[in-house]
């Protein structure tokens, strides 16, 4: 008498993992859970779940980080547990990795269609995400540009009122050493915006150009705190509203103007100080070295130029394809020490270069905090796609400047006279940061 024995085939969790394996060359660090309910990897892992065979086609498709990326936006692959564990594995796994993908072989590629075709997950791929940046024209036109800078900050000034503190500061703050890992990001934008009047010298009546206004947090704290004449350019039409509109509030017209122009139309020379904060990034790589000499040209002999400016590793590759495709199209980061070198070239001294990477990774997550305190808010607002956007955003911003892929530099510099002087200013750098770290 013979027993009859039952064959359990594999779920879709298992051929995804097997897929998935054969093509990183290393086991998955996470637990894999498909449509049809089937479940593998290591316990205690984050659990990616694939929701439908949509996702697998993307991947398909678009094979890597902006495939991934867009099925997470989508809802058809989420993560259960710590988003940030989930990221840090699979970069972790991608680092030991190295930077070469294992080849397949004609018999793996074999193998990778026919499970593609038992999976149901053959097919034209799917449409690009909605929240996706389209962009025409030729790389860093001025058209260009405005759309790039308009997909991102024009999302809305009610989107931003509910991310950032009543500073509307989109940059990173300065945090001391004492503040608690939940402290005040108000305080620490303020320090920050203090941070560079101070380094800048500004005193009452001082010119200040500051390109890539933003919401005006600087341009308001200088000419609030310290009398400065500011002209604050920005290529975001949101932006220009909401600073002309905090400028009439306070009483500011006299002070401020805000134009709304791209950096080279600029015509004004003669500024005592020129900052730009986080603005640098969007210019472009062959661009750069004709925006350094913009800075140069602007500023008075003497006077100070302040460039606050994301980095990348030096064996880090930056932005990546999610960044790009979603965050800031065509935006370009490099090591501290190549923009050091293209400032030096545009003829402006350095004099001093302050890394604030970890202020950053405190920075994003106050702000991811907040998204996921007013989570509702944000998808009443902005839709669910845009929300979970955001949420990759910034927990995968905090990660890259956690581990050192990302950094964010301050670079003074000056515009040394005909006989090679530059204004002394109104306090020594000791003096700066004592009184900061008592704020």
């Amino acid at each position: 008498m013979t027993t009859a024995r039952t064959l359990v085939r594999p779920g879709a969790a298992h051929r995804l993992a097997a897929l998935a394996e054969d093509a990183l060359g290393t086991p998955l660090p996470v637990r894999l859970r498909a449509w049809d309910g089937s479940e593998t990897g290591p316990d205690g892992a984050p659990t990616v779940v694939v929701r439908s065979r949509r996702a697998l086609r993307r991947l398909l498709w678009r094979s890597g980080e902006l495939g991934l990326a867009q099925a997470y936006v989508t809802g058809e692959l989420d993560v259960e547990g710590d988003l940030a564990q989930g990221l840090r594995a699979v970069w972790g796994a991608a680092r030991a990795r190295g930077p070469h993908t294992p080849r397949l072989s004609p018999a793996g590629w074999a193998r990778v269609a026919g499970s593609a075709v038992r999976l149901g997950a053959v097919g034209a791929p799917p449409p690009a995400p909605a929240s996706q940046a389209r962009l025409r024209g030729g790389l860093h036109s001025k058209d260009r540009d405005r759309a790039a800078i308009s997909h991102h900050y024009d999302l809305s000034n009610d989107f931003y009122r509910l991310l950032l503190d009543d500073t509307m500061a989109y940059s990173c703050g300065y945090w001391t050493a004492r503040e608690p890992a939940t402290g005040d990001p108000a305080r620490a934008q303020r320090a920050k915006l203090e941070l560079v009047c101070r380094k800048l010298a500004l005193a009452p009546g001082a010119r200040l150009l500051d390109i890539g206004c933003g919401w005006g947090s600087l341009t308001l704290h200088a000419a609030e705190r310290h009398a400065a004449r500011v002209t604050a350019v920005t290529l975001s039409r949101e932006q220009a509203g909401y600073v002309r509109q905090q400028v009439r509030e306070r009483g500011l017209e006299q002070l401020v103007e805000v134009v709304g122009q791209d950096y080279r139309d600029i015509t004004g020379t003669g500024y005592d100080a020129v900052a730009t904060v986080e603005m640098g990034e969007h210019v472009g790589d062959a661009e750069y070295p004709a925006f350094a000499a913009a800075l140069h040209r602007r500023v008075r002999p003497g006077g100070r130029v302040l460039v606050q400016q994301m980095s990348r590793g030096a064996n880090a590759p930056g932005g990546g394809a999610f960044i790009e495709a979603y965050i800031a199209p065509d935006m370009h980061m490099r090591p501290v020490g190549e923009t050091v070198g293209l400032l030096e070239a545009a003829g402006l001294e350095v004099r001093s270069v302050e890394a604030m990477r970890e202020h950053y990774v405190r920075t994003i997550r106050a702000w991811h905090r907040t998204l996921e305190d007013r989570w509702d808010a944000f998808v009443r607002l902005a839709g669910e796609e845009t929300a979970r956007v955001w949420r990759l955003y910034l927990v995968g911003g905090a990660l890259a400047f956690e581990e050192g892929r990302m950094g964010v530099d301050q670079i003074l510099c000056a515009r040394p006279s005909d006989d090679g002087g530059i204004d002394p200013g109104a306090a020594e750098p000791a003096d700066w940061y004592r009184d900061l770290a008592g704020r």
